[in-house]
């Protein structure tokens, strides 16, 4: 079992940049591949980005490529997404999740645990 809790969500200004983070319980994080995933209102919950378990092989939804950058420190159990040049349609409930396997790593399908949320908002 994984516990995750997601922090560094707020208010900014658009052009303006947060940093998430993803604190998860257990010993065994580093067996975890790790994703972040948002939910708009009125929308469908989309894909953001995810990082495996050893820190490397990223993807990440084409809409924030260049922007967003996904990390982990195993050592602290932690999963950050480092959020740059922000706009108003990045306002969100973000999402960090946990899955072992290592394919269909977009499908919010793939993740077995799944943190509250923080909410992210981008004003114009």
């Amino acid at each position: 079992q994984v516990q995750l809790v997601e922090s560094g969500g707020g208010l900014v200004q658009a052009g303006g940049s947060l940093r998430l983070s993803c604190a998860a319980s257990g010993r065994t994080f580093s067996r975890y591949g790790m994703g972040w995933f948002r939910q708009a209102p009125g929308k469908e919950r989309e894909f953001v980005a995810t990082l495996n378990g050893n820190g490397v092989g990223t993807d990440y939804v084409d809409s924030v490529k260049g922007r967003f950058t996904i990390s982990r420190d195993n050592a602290k159990n932690t999963v950050y997404l480092q959020m740059n040049s922000l706009k108003p349609e990045d306002t969100a409930v973000y999402y960090c999740a946990a899955r072992i396997i290592s394919s269909s790593v977009t499908r919010g399908e793939s993740y077995l645990y799944w943190g509250q949320g923080t909410q992210v908002t981008v004003s114009s």
